[in-house]
C-alpha cells in the first residue's frame, strides 16, 4: 500500500502503432483471429473482448491491426462508465493452471480475544508469521454495517477512478525498450511528448521517456455501475456459476499461457479520506447511526493504525494508504501484483462485501528467494526497471516460484473476513468477481527491526520514504521512558505502563532497536563529521515539512548536513560530499541529539534509574513536585502505621506510667529482632556527583552531592534468605531544586524506593523487606530459615548511603572548597575537625619516647617536610607541649 504507479503516455499523430497500453503489445508479431476482422476501425468492443493470438512464422507478411478498445461514454454522467459489449472469449477449464499450494492458517478469535486487536495479533504472530499471511475470521456477533457505502445516494452517485489491467501481459511481456525499438522502425512522423503529471525526455526519434511499465487510467464508475459492469463480464465469460478454484485456474492460464487478450478494470487505492470508508467513523459524516462498538473497535480500520501499541501514533501526518485506509473495488481477474508493504509494515485487509479474494503470501524470510526468482525469470524487465517490484505491475506464477524453492501459501478471503500480512512478506492475488475491500497499515513495536532494514535499503536504492522511521523510533522510546518514570518514581502500575516494561530492559526489542540505530549513527558521525562544525537541530526542523537528503531521499529527522551556499538543501551524513563543491570546512552538521544524549536514552530503556530520571527531567520536562514529596512522606508513614497488623503484631497502649509507652504483643508470625543493633556495612562509592548550593543539599550531618551513587549489601527484599546489593543515589527533583534520595535493587532496578529523606528512604526498604518476610512465612517457609523482622531504628539511612563513612565524607568535603554548604560547615561536623580531636586524644595517652619514636617512623618514610601530613603536624604540636627532660 502507498506505492505510486508511474504512468507514461504517447500522443499519437498518425502513428502506425497499436492503440493498447504501453508495454502490453508483445514484440513478437501476432495474427488476430476469430475476434474481429482486420482493419475494422469502426468496431468498438469492450475491454474484455478477446482475440486468439498466434505467432506468425513469417513476420514480413504480418498486418498489425488496431486493438479493440473500451467503448467509453463521454456524456455528462462521468460515473456511467463504459458499455460492455459481447464477450467473445471463453473459459477453457481443460487448460486451467491452478497452482498446488498449502493454505495459510485461519484463526477464529473468541469474543474475549477479539477485544484487544494488537494483543491478539501478537498472540498469533509466532504461528502465522512463518506463512507471511493469515486469515482472521471475526466472532459471529461482529458484523459491522457497511451502510456508509451502500447508502443509496452514495452508491449511485459517488464516483471512483479505475485502472486498466491487461491480464495476459502481467507476466508475459517484453521490455519497453524493445517495444519502442520495434515501433520506431514503423514511425513516419516525429512523435511528440504528452505531459501527464510528469515531464518526459525525448530521444532523437521523438519518443517520450517511456522507460517504465504501468497500468493506464480507466474510466470513472459509481459502485452501482461498476457492480453491473463486473457482473456482466463474469456472466458472459464463464456462462455459469463457478467456484473460486475454477477462476484461479483460468486466471493463471491467462497469465502463464495466454491465448486471448483479457483486459479488466480495478478500482484500487481509493482514498477513503476523499471517497468514503466502509467502516463507521466518529461524527457520522454520512448522517447514519452506528453501534458504538463498531465506531470505537480496534478492528475498525480507521482506528487500527494508531491503536495503543502501534508506533504510528508518533506520526503526525495522515499518510494516505498507510494511516488513512484505501478501498479496493474489484472485478473478476483484477489483480494486485507481487509487492511488500511500504517500510515493511504490517497490513490488515477487510472484505466488506462481494466475491472472494485470492491471496498468495511469501514469509519475510523468503523475500530474497522471491526476488531472485523474479529476476531470473524476467531478466529483461528487471534490467530495464531494477525497482520493478516497487511498481505493483508484475505477476509471476506461484508454480514457478515454488519450483525455485520459494515458500508460498494460498489464502481465500471471504466477505466479512480479515487478511493480515506480516513485515517484509511479499503478497499478490486476484479477485473472483465484484467485491469491495479496505486496507491499512500498522506498526507494533516488533516492527522496528524490519523498518530499519527497509530504510537502509531505500537509502541504497534512492527511494523516497513514506514516513520518518527515526521519528517513530525516538517517539516510542520517549514514551517508554515516561512509562518507566511513572512506574519507578510515581508507582503508577497501570496496564499501559506495564506493557512498555515488557519491550524494554537490556534484551527488550525496543531497547535493541534503539541501540542498533545509535551504533549506526555513531559510526557515521565519527566517519563523516570529524572536527567539522556541528549545531543543535531546532525542535521544529521537520515539523512543517519533511526534510530528506537531496541525493538519496533518506529522512533527516535525527541528523543532517548543509552548506552556506545552499541553505535550503540538506543531505544525510553519507552524502555530504555530494551536496556541493564547497570545501569541507563550509559544511555544517545538524544533530537533534548528540551521541551521549542518545546513550542516556538507551540506558533509560535498559532500566538504569538515574538515566530514566535524567532523560525524563531534561528531555520530557518531567519533575517531581513538592506535593509528590509530601505524598511520599505520608506514604512512608502509612506503611509504618499499617505494618504492624501486616506482620502479625498488635499495638497495645497501657494506661499508667509516665511514659505511656506502647508495648508489642507478639502473635503468630515470623521472629522479630528484640534488640536494636545498628548494622555496620561496607559502603562502596560509585560516583561522588557534584556539590550544589541551597540549604536542602546539606544538613548539619552531611553534604548531599547531586549524582552521588553508592552500593551496599543488605538482606534481599526479593529473597530474604540471601543478601544482595542495593544502589543508593541522589537526583535533582527538578524545578523545585531539592534532592531526592533513591534506593534500588541492583539486580532488579524496577524495585526502587524514593523519598526526600535518606533515612526515610531506607525505612521504606526495611518495610518492604518485612512484608516479604511475612509473606514467605505465610506460605510455609520455616521461621528459622528467615531473618527476623527488622524493627524501626535497625538501619541508619545516612550510614547506608555512606554519609557516616569518614573516607567518603572527606572526598565530598574536598569537593566543597568554597564551603557553599554552609549549614554543614557551621555545625562543626567536618571529618577533619572530628579527626583532629580523636588523634589529639590518642596522642595525649602516649609518653614522650613513644611520640618521638612515631615521629621518627613517619620522617623515615620519606614524607615531604613541605607538606606534612595531619598526623605529623599533631605529633610536633604534642611534643612541643610536653616539658623537656632535665638531665
Amino acid at each position: 500500500m502507498g506505492t505510486k504507479i508511474l504512468r507514461h503516455f504517447i500522443k499519437e499523430e498518425e502513428m502506425d502503432i497499436p492503440l493498447i497500453p504501453p508495454g502490453f503489445e508483445s514484440f513478437a508479431p501476432q495474427i488476430l483471429k476469430g475476434g474481429v476482422e482486420d482493419n475494422n476501425e469502426t468496431s468498438n468492443n469492450s475491454c474484455s473482448i478477446s482475440t486468439r493470438l498466434e505467432t506468425a512464422n513469417d513476420t514480413a507478411n504480418i498486418k498489425r491491426t488496431r486493438k479493440q478498445r473500451i467503448k467509453i461514454n463521454y456524456n455528462n454522467d462521468p460515473g456511467h462508465g463504459p458499455d460492455l459489449d459481447k464477450v467473445t472469449a471463453r473459459w477453457r477449464p481443460e487448460d486451467g493452471r491452478r497452482p498446488v499450494l498449502e493454505d495459510a492458517p485461519v484463526f477464529y478469535p473468541t469474543e474475549e480475544e477479539f477485544i484487544d486487536t494488537l494483543n491478539y495479533i501478537a498472540s498469533i504472530r509466532p504461528t502465522a508469521e512463518k506463512y507471511g499471511i493469515c486469515r482472521i475470521v471475526p466472532p459471529p456477533s461482529w458484523k459491522p454495517p457497511c451502510s456508509s457505502l451502500k447508502e443509496k445516494s452514495f452508491w449511485e452517485k459517488s464516483t471512483f477512478s479505475t485502472r486498466v489491467q491487461k491480464v495476459n501481459k502481467l507476466q508475459n511481456r517484453e521490455s519497453m525498450k524493445m517495444i519502442l525499438k520495434f515501433n520506431s522502425k514503423k514511425s513516419r512522423k516525429k512523435r511528440r511528448c504528452a505531459q501527464v503529471n510528469t515531464t518526459g525526455n525525448c530521444d532523437d526519434i521523438g519518443v517520450c521517456g517511456m522507460d517504465s511499465f504501468g497500468f493506464q487510467p480507466g474510466p470513472e464508475f459509481t459502485l452501482d455501475t461498476f457492480h453491473k459492469y463486473a457482473d456482466d463480464f463474469k456472466t458472459q465469460y464463464f456462462r455459469r456459476n463457478i467456484s473460486p478454484e475454477e477462476i484461479e485456474g483460468e486466471y493463471w492460464r491467462i497469465v502463464e499461457r495466454p491465448t486471448e487478450e483479457i483486459e479488466v478494470l480495478y478500482g484500487a487505492d481509493v482514498d477513503t479520506g476523499n471517497f468514503r470508508s466502509g467502516f463507521p467513523k466518529c461524527g457520522n459524516e454520512d448522517g447514519l447511526d452506528y453501534e458504538e462498538k463498531y465506531v470505537k473497535s480496534g478492528w475498525n480500520l480507521n482506528n487500527f493504525p494508531k491503536l495503543q501499541g502501534s508506533v504510528l501514533n508518533y506520526e503526525s501526518s495522515d499518510i494516505s494508504g498507510v494511516v488513512v485506509p484505501w478501498l479496493y473495488i474489484g472485478m473478476c481477474f483484477s489483480s494486485f501484483c507481487w509487492h511488500v508493504e511500504d517500510h515493511y509494515l504490517y497490513s490488515l485487509n477487510y472484505m466488506h462485501f462481494g466475491a472472494p479474494k485470492l491471496w498468495y503470501g511469501v514469509p519475510g524470510d523468503g523475500a530474497l528467494k522471491l526476488e531472485a526468482a523474479m529476476k531470473k525469470h524476467l531478466p529483461n524487465l528487471f534490467a530495464e526497471q531494477p525497482d520493478l517490484l516497487n511498481k505493483l505491475v508484475t505477476q509471476l506464477s506461484p508454480s514457478i516460484l515454488r519450483s525455485e524453492g520459494v515458500p508460498i501459501y494460498r489464502c481465500v478471503q471471504n466477505s466479512g473476513e480479515f487478511v493480515l500480512t506480516f513485515p517484509r512478506a511479499y503478497h499478490s492475488g486476484l479477485n473472483c468477481g465484484f467485491n469491495c475491500a479496505e486496507a491499512v497499515n500498522v506498526a507494533p513495536i516488533d516492527w522496528f527491526p524490519h523498518g530499519q532494514t527497509a530504510i537502509e535499503l531505500y537509502r541504497e536504492q534512492g527511494r523516497k520514504t513514506s514516513l520518518s522511521h527515526d521519528k517513530l523510533l525516538l517517539g516510542t522510546a520517549r514514551e517508554a521512558v515516561k512509562a518507566h518514570w511513572e512506574l519507578s518514581l510515581l508507582r503508577r502500575n497501570t496496564s499501559y505502563n506495564l506493557k512498555w516494561k515488557s519491550v524494554c530492559g537490556k534484551d527488550g526489542i525496543l531497547t535493541k532497536a534503539l541501540k542498533d540505530r545509535v551504533e549506526v549513527e555513531s559510526v557515521r558521525r565519527k566517519f563523516c563529521c570529524g572536527s567539522a562544525k556541528a549545531v543543535k537541530m531546532e525542535s521544529d526542523f521537520d515539523t512543517t515539512s519533511e526534510k530528506e537528503c537531496v541525493i538519496c531521499f533518506f529522512d533527516l529527522h535525527l541528523s543532517a548536513a548543509r552548506c552556506s551556499c545552499s541553505p535550503d538543501k540538506y543531505t544525510c551524513l553519507s552524502h555530504v560530499n555530494q551536496l556541493c563543491s564547497c570545501s569541507y570546512s563550509e559544511k555544517v552538521f545538524i544533530f537533534r541529539y548528540d551521541i551521549d544524549e542518545m546513550s542516556i536514552l538507551v540506558d533509560a530503556l535498559e532500566g538504569k534509574l538515574s538515566a530514566v530520571y535524567k532523560w525524563a527531567n531534561q528531555d520530557l520536562g518531567l519533575a517531581l513536585s513538592s506535593s509528590f514529596a509530601s505524598r511520599s512522606v505520608n506514604f512512608s508513614q502509612n506503611i509504618e502505621k499499617g505494618s504492624a497488623n501486616e506482620i502479625g503484631v498488635t499495638l497495645i497502649s497501657r494506661g499508667g506510667g509516665s511514659n505511656n509507652k506502647e508495648t508489642l504483643v507478639i502473635q503468630k508470625g515470623p521472629r522479630i529482632a528484640k534488640v536494636i543493633r545498628r548494622r555496620k556495612s561496607h559502603i562502596e562509592p560509585i560516583e561522588y556527583g557534584v556539590v550544589q548550593t541551597g540549604k536542602r543539599w546539606c544538613d548539619s550531618k552531611a553534604i548531599f552531592p547531586k549524582g552521588f551513587r553508592s552500593r551496599v549489601r543488605y538482606i534481599s527484599i526479593l529473597e530474604p534468605t540471601t543478601e544482595c546489593y542495593y544502589v543508593s543515589e541522589i537526583v535533582d527533583a527538578g524545578r523545585r531544586d531539592f534532592p531526592l534520595f533513591m534506593v534500588s535493587v541492583e539486580e532488579c532496578p524496577s524495585e526502587v524506593f524514593i523519598h526526600v529523606s535518606a533515612r526515610k528512604c531506607w525505612e521504606m526498604v526495611r518495610e518492604r523487606l518485612n512484608q516479604e518476610i511475612t509473606r514467605q512465612h505465610k506460605i510455609g517457609k520455616r521461621r528459622t530459615d528467615l531473618p527476623p523482622l527488622q524493627i524501626t531504628g535497625i538501619l541508619d539511612g545516612l550510614e547506608m548511603f555512606g554519609f557516616s563513612s569518614p573516607p567518603i565524607m572527606q572526598v565530598i568535603e574536598t569537593m566543597d572548597r568554597n564551603h557553599i554548604c554552609t549549614e554543614y560547615w557551621k555545625s562543626g561536623q567536618s571529618s577533619h575537625i572530628q579527626g583532629d580531636a580523636m588523634l589529639n586524644e590518642l596522642l595525649k595517652k602516649a609518653n614522650q619516647e613513644e611520640l618521638k619514636a612515631l615521629l621518627h617512623i613517619l620522617s623515615s618514610s620519606g614524607e615531604s617536610k613541605e607538606d606534612d601530613g595531619l598526623l605529623t603536624k599533631l605529633l610536633h604540636e604534642e611534643i612541643r607541649k610536653r616539658p623537656k627532660n632535665i638531665t
